[in-house]
């Protein structure tokens, strides 16, 4: 009993630990994610105001007068008057600039998108040689563009410049003539972080910028970070980082998506030192608790292990009475097993008896056509009889080969079998056999996919499929054969035209003697899928039903692959 109360207790403390850590890890990831929310309206909402400032600057008339009358000695001038409240203002600190919409630059592009130089680029923005030549692009786009550069030169600290690439318009033929590229000091370098100690940057060009971070402290976390990005090939992530020696919570995401310019991701920091020391002292106070219960169930256990005693004598009675219960279930479940043998051993006795008769009504009914001397309508009711003797002996070898099957008699000789040649084959049997529906017939049928089996049960598993592709179309429809070759499986798959299969019967459609009642006009017995279905399985495949909607209905059977030169062993 002591044992029973000391593990009883021990699971409580580690579930009760898991929980605690559980709540402050959700707790910390929706504290995260709220101030991480927080920072994207505001950059979206600055961004917004900057795309749209920026369209409105490359509509100015002037400008489009000079780009359009090939002008370009008048293009930095008018642009100078046009876009000087973009430029011109007291200087700002660097959490102001961040936050207005003052410009640092701006160029404009020409039509193969190369950086026109301006006459006198202090007028317009300073700007180094390896920065300007950053600015061009390989094509001019249709919309705006955003990006994010370093600049380095002769700095001790690299300055990010967000990039806003504005598309310029001919007013004649509607083409893109130029492009207003606009410099601006990026949202995320403001500020140190906010008051829980999350801090932001940006990733870009391979490097990490933090200005709240020193080099070495960067360092490490941008190399993790490189890596991370580069494995992992999504917009936006977080994990947890162990770079610099203390657990801190990394967030990215993508500022720049489907841009032009060169990638870059937003990055934010959060240290996780505080709440790894929070959960280390509630994991010591449920300890704590949890030693006091312990002596609590020590004490508990010894007086009511007394009163147990009684209970357990009950239980080992009714123990004995469950074995017993037990024994003349598994005594009833043989019985079921012999009543199931039996049933299959008559379903092929009855089968079987019943080829005789119809081979000789078959034999007579040919006899009977053979004659000359009956009317045209007694010749037709003929033939409508003899065409039910075939469909019956049909049924009646189908329900054979199900029967042996049911009875694990049926074993299947494992040669390859060219699947490509039995399937073109009935294809060809399907097209001079269409019944006058002018059915379209496509195929994509590589000419040598071999699968394990035996051939004619393999070609049965095709011509199920085919038929009823067949049947169940509508006049002028198409029938469509595919199949390919996936890893250790060769995949057919067949699809027609034709009313779809209900949804409620689609569940229903491999039990045998199943019929639709949608297709109830369609002749059939309904063995034929499921026949087909356990012969691919015998040949360790499966056939499924992918899809049944609208104007189409696809099946796809799978088998094992096989080359001339890996025969297999027979299959049961």
């Amino acid at each position: 009993m002591m044992v029973v109360v000391a593990v009883m207790t021990g699971l409580g403390l580690y579930f009760a630990q898991r929980n605690v850590a559980a709540n402050v890890e959700r707790s910390l990831q929706q504290d995260f994610q709220s101030q991480v929310s927080a920072l994207d309206r505001l950059q979206e909402l600055r961004n917004a105001a900057l795309a749209e400032h920026c369209r409105a600057l490359a509509l100015k008339p002037r400008i489009h007068a000079a780009l359009e009358d090939n002008a370009r000695d008048l293009l930095y001038p008018s642009a100078k008057d046009e876009l000087r409240d973009l430029m011109e203002g007291d200087e700002l600190t660097t959490e102001q600039s961040a936050q207005s919409l003052h410009a640092r630059f701006y160029r404009f592009l020409d039509e193969a998108g190369s950086v026109l130089p301006p006459s006198k680029p202090e007028e317009f923005g300073q700007l180094d040689e390896q920065t300007e030549a950053a600015l061009a692009l390989r094509q001019l786009p249709q919309t705006q563009q955003i990006g994010y550069l370093v600049e380095t030169g002769n700095r001790s600290e690299p300055i990010i410049d967000e990039i806003i690439a504005v598309p310029i318009f001919s007013s004649d033929t509607g083409e893109v003539i130029s492009v207003l590229v606009v410099g601006f000091k990026p949202f995320q370098l403001a500020g140190n972080g906010t008051l829980s100690g999350m801090k932001s940057g940006i990733w870009v060009g391979g490097h990490l910028h933090v200005a709240s971070l020193s080099d070495s402290a960067a360092a490490p976390l941008d190399a993790e970070l490189s890596n991370v990005i580069a494995k992992s090939g999504r917009a936006q992530n977080n994990f947890i980082s162990h770079a610099t020696g203390a657990p801190e919570l990394l967030f990215y995401k993508r500022l720049n998506p489907d841009s032009l310019f060169p990638p870059a991701y937003e990055v934010c920091i959060y240290p996780l030192a505080g709440s790894i020391e929070r959960q280390h002292r509630l994991r010591w106070q449920i300890g704590g608790a949890g030693i006091l219960l312990l002596l609590g169930g020590f004490f508990a256990s010894h007086f009511t292990a007394a009163r147990l005693s009684a209970p357990v004598e009950k239980l080992a009675i009714d123990s004995e009475m469950n074995r017993e219960h037990r024994r003349r279930a598994e005594a009833a479940l043989v019985s079921t097993s012999e009543e199931l043998k039996r049933s299959t051993r008559y379903s092929a006795d009855a089968s079987h008896q019943l080829k005789t008769p119809v081979t000789v009504l078959r034999a007579g009914l040919e006899g009977l056509l053979a004659r000359e001397d009956f009317k045209p309508e007694v010749y037709e009711e003929l033939s409508a009889l003899l065409h039910q003797t075939h469909r019956l002996t049909g049924v009646i070898e189908d329900l054979l080969l199900l029967s042996r099957m049911d009875a694990g008699h049926l074993r299947i000789d494992a040669k390859s079998v060219n699947l490509s040649h039995l399937v073109e084959q009935w294809l060809d049997d399907l097209g001079a056999l269409s019944d006058g529906q002018n059915t379209k017939i496509e195929r994509q049928i590589p000419s040598e996919l071999y699968v394990a089996g035996e051939e004619r049960y393999t070609s049965l598993i095709v011509q199920n499929l085919l038929e009823n592709a067949q049947k169940y179309n509508r006049p002028g429809g198409w029938i469509r054969a595919s199949a390919r070759q996936e890893n250790e499986h060769v995949v057919l798959t067949v699809s027609n035209s034709g009313p779809p299969i209900r949804p409620s019967a689609q569940k229903h459609i491999f039990e045998r003697f199943h019929r639709d009642s949608t297709r109830s006009a369609v002749s059939g017995h309904g063995l034929g899928l499921n026949l087909a279905r356990e012969l691919a399985r015998l040949h360790g495949g499966d056939l499924r039903l992918l899809r049944s909607e609208n104007d189409s209905t696809e099946f796809e059977v799978r088998l094992l692959a096989n080359r001339p030169s890996q025969d297999r062993s027979s299959l049961s």
